[in-house]
């Protein structure tokens, strides 16, 4: 059975966007915290001159969590947990998870280096004794040792443990860990704000045919099939 929807024309639909009001001082401060999130420090610095809004945190500590998060993108991990430990040591003390994914991602560098024996012993030494804790834990350990049984690691099954994209997601955790212990949220605003509107355009669908926003990063409206 059909369901009838409402069908509203472009211009109507047009003429009710334009007629929301969104205060200039509120989008600032929107830009301001995607830069700040994001970790955009000089184009933070810039925008609050030049608009007035000022951030959420202090820019100072922008730089210190982007130099923590580039370590883990280059394979410093070390270095990294160094970093993390200067600016908060509460961080990785209470987050077992990301202290062991900042191991495990050292363990992974260690075997992409061909530091074998190293690795072993690293293994063994810091990341052995959580997996007996955590059964999470030994079950990700056991995947990460099993590149070390694999000469061509190509046609390794988990062969994914040493793509880049790894860093990546490990580098996300870190800098998400440290904007939430400065009372930040890990995710910029209008990241959310995006996925709203997509959720209320899938609840709209169910009720009405209007102009939608399919492509974000153009933000154009579409007409609807009718």
């Amino acid at each position: 059975m059909a369901v009838w929807k409402k069908v509203i024309r472009r211009e109507d639909w047009e003429k009710k966007l334009n007629d929301v009001r969104i205060r200039k001082e509120d989008m600032n401060k929107l830009v301001m915290n995607f830069l700040v999130t994001e970790g955009y420090v000089d184009a933070a610095e810039k925008f609050r001159i030049e608009s007035g809004a000022e951030p959420e945190i202090d820019l100072a500590t922008i730089t210190d969590r982007m130099a923590v998060k580039k370590a883990v993108q280059c394979g410093n991990v070390e270095d990294a947990i160094e970093k993390v430990n200067d600016l908060n040591p509460e961080i990785l003390d209470t987050n077992p998870q990301l202290f062991f994914h900042l191991q495990q991602q050292r363990l992974i560098e260690l075997i992409r280096n061909g530091k074998v024996e190293e690795a072993l012993e690293f293994a063994q030494e810091e990341l052995a004794p959580r997996g007996e804790e955590n059964q999470s834990f030994l079950a990700e350990l056991e995947r990460t040792v099993a590149l070390l049984a694999f000469e061509d690691v190509s046609n390794c099954p988990v062969r994914d443990l040493l793509d880049i994209s790894l860093r990546l997601k490990t580098a996300n955790e870190v800098n998400a860990a440290i904007l939430t212990s400065q009372s930040h949220e890990k995710d910029p605003k209008l990241q959310n704000l995006l996925k709203m509107l997509m959720w209320a355009q899938d609840q709209l669908d169910e009720k009405a045919a209007y102009p939608h926003i399919n492509d974000l990063s153009t933000a154009m409206l579409e007409d609807p099939p009718i």
